[in-house]
């Protein structure tokens, strides 16, 4: 499903235009873009979680050169399915 295709089926399911929805959607993804970025973890109860898990410094080669480089630190935003999804995707 497209970014188009969710705001079409909220505006569909909640009964407002889609310009509506799309402020909506827009609004949910920047608000969530927006505590990630603050260092909070985002709890949304029957859905799941999205945080940022840190990342270390570690050894890669690249594969062209066979050379070793030092890949950085770095923060990726993850998710995790709570129990009402994973059951849900599993019927």
């Amino acid at each position: 499903m497209t970014k188009t295709e969710l705001i079409s089926a909220v505006a569909e399911k909640a009964g407002i235009s889609k310009k509506d929805a799309d402020k909506a959607v827009n609004a949910v993804f920047d608000a969530v873009a927006e505590a990630l970025a603050g260092g909070d973890k985002v709890q949304i109860v029957g859905f799941g979680s999205f945080e940022v898990k840190p990342r270390s410094q570690r050894v890669g080669r690249n594969p062209r050169t066979k050379e070793e480089i030092v890949i950085p630190a770095s923060k990726l935003p993850v998710f995790k399915a709570g129990k009402s999804l994973k059951e849900q995707v599993a019927k």
